[in-house]
């Protein structure tokens, strides 16, 4: 008998996945994931992201020119409530300039072909003591 993969579990993996690519320099995954509708924060931005265009184009800026030699998503937490889904997170990435540390905030939204991000927060955390 096959175990069942939770919705947490599932939305875990999404992201990950999306990590994986994205630290190698290609936004793909996450671009893949979005919904049509998503918005999307990021401290490098003045304001806030409206809609997959407009989140395509801010990424293609970025294509090719991430890049981590270790990268670690910790402290995953996935809250379902219905159809939704929220997932919060730490995030470290390292390369050759050093270490930059993350919060990120994921809202998910199941759909008829999947999980899809609606709502993405990115901000500075402080390196852990």
């Amino acid at each position: 008998m096959a175990a069942t993969v939770t919705p947490e579990a599932t939305i875990i993996a999404h992201e990950q996945a999306a990590l994986a690519l994205w630290e190698s320099g290609d936004p793909s995954g996450f671009l893949q994931l979005a919904a049509d509708d998503v918005v999307y924060f990021d401290p490098f931005l003045s304001q806030r992201l409206d809609g997959k265009a407009a989140l395509t184009a801010y990424y293609e800026t970025l294509r090719g020119k991430i890049h981590a030699d270790h990268y670690q998503m910790l402290n995953p937490k996935v809250q379902l409530l219905g159809t939704a889904a929220v997932l919060t997170f730490n995030f470290i990435s390292t390369n050759a300039k050093g270490s930059h540390y993350w919060n990120c905030t994921e809202v998910y939204q199941q759909t008829a072909s999947g999980w899809q991000i609606i709502q993405t927060h990115w901000s500075f955390a402080k390196a852990p003591q």
